[in-house]
């Protein structure tokens, strides 16, 4: 592919030259001299954002960074007014003092000072707070605030060139949101504490989440699967070798109902005395529009289908894109802001792309610009996100970039070079084929079809690679002609049983968060984040599990706090906050009208609710070895273990067992590994003995060979049972992978489970 790479260098020598002539570009170009001992501190949010922006900036500027907030509420109380306009009461985070102190001391020093913290609620809410606490030691340096969308040369200096006030009313929405908040946690959770258990939280927009998660599983767990069956035949040409296989789509001119093996095998006996013949072969052609670029739901969406990632990892990798990295010409912001709910594309980055596009691709540029409409309850305050360079292609870097933040750029990529191309055409061919029983056989006809589809147009999935689909990359069809004679080779009936409504995953529950309007780009991987710390739920095979903890507690806000988690009560906030930040109400008046009523119902639910404390510990047959008490099954932080009953004066606790050891006998449990944290399950007896799977032990032997069951998974059996013994076949899966009991030297080296033994 040919790159035709525009360097960075040019817009950075350019910068650098004009960098110490920022604050003169302001005043007039006749003071230089002066202009050159200037000092101007830029404050960021993180240290990796600072090292690139440094790199763009003359000797003039000093760059530091935040890290994020610097002054906050206080975790310890509620810290709001109720009484006094929800006024809430800020302090310096704790072990940022230093930190603090040292961005006041260097604005003392600086000429200027100018806060460049993100575009959003969060970034002007801390640009807010360092302009009090710098203005509060000195009156005398002047601070701006400044704004840009990307990290590219030319960005910084169009901010630095024109810095403006901070935005209030953004500052506003931001504190209106963080009061409503910890008014509902730091209500919900104590009553939680006092009625359940200790250290139980619940937050505004988490609970909605969960209560979504929480209904999707009952439905599921109600639904009642039914079997059916399908048909398919290899069918041969008379005049041809090749063999290919079409599905039955018709019986007797209606859908084929196969309830069961025996429908299934009285239809393929009449099937086999037919006569076929290709009755009808159809052409379609289709024109394929390209997607829009990616928002930040659609970039978690598409990066947790197509590439498998969770939407916090997804976002840091993102976030790694945008503050910078280094591709051998120095630190490169790679993307746009990645927080974002709009697909708007500014003129210069629409001019940069149609020009790469018309020296790469010149047949595929349309003759104007694609745009794309923003939608309704999109806030539209940043661009889409796209790369900040066309020129710098996934090949071009690859050798710059890790393997997770090459897959993620690269979607971002083709998806914005793609959208500003032509459309593509496809050309769909269905045959049937018609299989016709004679009447000695009991009569009738059957429709087999058989469809391929193929590009005729490429236009813009000229770029696509990683995106493309089994669909888009085409599939074929067997050359044949109207009325050419077949023969039937095989039948294949396949038994299935109908599926209820899938669990959420990443990519769901983001989708749904959306449509419902609830949250913000910036908290759909938050809130996902915070249900799992929480033991509310689970992820199994990539899907959001509710813990039965999770349940209990959805379960009770819905009945007695209906409006708290109600999808349309909340979409309704996330309306008035945009309004806050619009200027069209008042954001006390808004918590005021929230407030009164749920306070209210928080005082009267704590009067009336019965206590579920212990209703989750279990009594148990598994004695303590230390003390020689029965230990109870309890609930703690990250799930079910087993802890002496005599608590306090014994505080003994282990993991749970959940099968036993086929290497030495003793007890299989949940561990986990250093860094990432994932679950694995191993001997108890480590290091003693190495014994460790994969595969989550189930509370069942196998009737082959009498060792233990575990709970397997792959894409065509979906989670089904297998033995945990290799040289068994009991259950076994073609598509499994991995022997399922392996060595702990063999698969994970040296590596040891972060932490054995209790889990709570």
């Amino acid at each position: 592919m040919k790159t035709a790479k525009k360097p960075v260098e040019e817009k950075k020598e350019a910068i650098t030259k004009t960098a110490t002539k920022t604050a003169a570009g302001r005043k007039g170009a006749a003071k230089k001299t002066v202009e050159k001992t200037r000092k101007i501190l830029v404050i960021v949010e993180s240290p990796a954002k600072a090292k690139t922006i440094e790199k763009y900036l003359g000797p003039a500027y000093s760059v530091k960074a935040s890290m994020g907030h610097l002054i906050d509420l206080p975790k310890s109380r509620t810290a709001i007014d109720v009484d006094h306009e929800f006024e809430p009461e800020y302090i310096t985070v704790r072990g940022r003092a230093k930190l603090l102190k040292g961005l006041q001391g260097d604005a003392k020093k600086s000429d200027e000072v100018l806060l460049a913290s993100d575009n959003d609620r969060e970034g002007e809410a801390i640009a807010w707070h360092l302009r009090n606490a710098i203005s509060a030691k000195t009156s005398k340096v002047p601070i701006k605030r400044i704004t840009f969308n990307e990290i590219t040369p030319q960005a910084i200096k169009d901010a630095v060139n024109n810095p403006a006030d901070i935005d209030e009313a953004k500052v506003n929405a931001q504190k209106a949101r963080r009061v409503l908040d910890r008014l509902v946690g730091y209500n919900l959770s104590p009553l939680l504490w006092k009625k359940v258990k200790n250290g139980l939280s619940a937050g505004r927009v988490q609970s909605v989440a969960l209560r979504l998660i929480c209904e999707r599983e009952k439905e599921a767990e109600s639904f009642i699967p039914e079997e059916y069956w399908t048909l398919e035949a290899d069918f041969k040409s008379e005049n041809r070798q090749s063999v290919f296989t079409a599905q039955l789509v018709s019986w007797q001119g209606k859908k084929p109902e196969l309830p069961g093996e025996e429908a299934v095998n009285k239809l393929v006996a009449a099937l086999s005395n037919s006569e076929c013949s290709v009755a009808d072969i159809r052409e379609t052609e289709k024109t394929v529009r390209p997607r829009p670029p990616f928002t930040t739901s659609q970039l978690q969406q598409t990066a947790a289908n197509r590439l498998g990632y969770t939407s916090k990892k997804t976002m840091q990798i993102a976030q790694q894109l945008y503050e910078g990295v280094n591709i051998g010409e120095g630190r490169v912001g790679l993307i746009t802001y990645m927080r974002t709910d709009s697909v708007r594309v500014s003129r210069l980055a629409l001019d940069e792309v149609r020009e790469w596009i018309g020296d790469n691709y010149p047949d595929d540029l349309p003759p104007e610009a694609v745009e794309y409409s923003v939608g309704k309850k999109a806030q539209d305050a940043h661009e889409a996100i796209r790369p900040t360079y066309v020129s710098y292609t996934p090949d071009s870097i690859k050798d710059s970039l890790s393997r997770d933040q090459l897959r993620l750029y690269t979607i971002i990529w083709e998806r914005f070079v793609a959208c500003q191309m032509k459309n593509a055409r496809t050309k769909t061919v269905s045959i049937d084929i018609a299989a016709a029983v004679p009447r000695e056989a009991g009569g009738g006809e059957g429709i087999f079809r058989v469809s391929g589809t193929r590009i005729t147009e490429r236009g813009f999935y000229q770029v696509i690679k990683l995106l493309a689909s089994k669909e888009e990359k085409g599939s074929p069809v067997p050359l044949l002609k109207k009325g050419e004679k077949l023969r039937a080779e095989k039948f294949y009936p396949e038994q299935h049983f109908t599926q209820g409504p899938p669990r959420y995953t990443d990519a769901s529950i983001v989708k749904i968060l959306e449509e419902k309007g609830i949250g913000r780009p910036s908290t759909y991987a938050p809130i996902i984040s915070v249900l799992l710390d929480r033991y509310y739920v689970t992820r199994s095979n990539k899907q959001l599990v509710p813990t039965l903890l999770g349940r209990m507690i959805s379960d009770m806000l819905s009945e007695y706090f209906p409006h708290v988690v109600d999808t349309a009560f909340t979409a309704s906030m996330e309306t008035k906050l945009d309004e806050v930040e619009e200027n069209r109400i008042r954001w006390p008046d808004m918590i005021r009208e929230f407030w009164d009523p749920f306070k209210d119902r928080v005082d009267e639910v704590g009067k009336t609710l019965e206590s579920y404390k212990g209703t989750l510990d279990e009594p148990t047959d598994y004695v303590c070895e230390k003390c020689g008490k029965p230990m109870v099954k309890k609930l703690g932080r990250f799930g079910f273990f087993l802890a002496c009953s005599g608590f306090p004066d014994c505080k003994n606790t282990r993991s749970i067992p959940l099968a036993v050891c086929p290497k030495c006998g003793g007890d299989v449990v949940a561990r986990k590994t250093r860094g990432r944290g994932k679950e694995f399950y191993g001997c108890a007896n480590y290091p003693e003995c190495d014994f460790i799977s994969h595969y989550k032990p189930l509370n069942q032997n196998c009737p082959k060979c009498g060792r233990f069951l575990v709970e397997k998974y792959d894409k065509r059996n979906g989670s089904h049972k297998a033995c945990i013994n290799p040289d068994c076949d009991y259950l076994h899966s073609a598509e499994d992978e991995e022997t399922p009991a392996v060595n702990a030297a063999s698969e994970t080296g040296a590596a040891a489970p972060e932490k054995e033994g209790s889990r709570g």
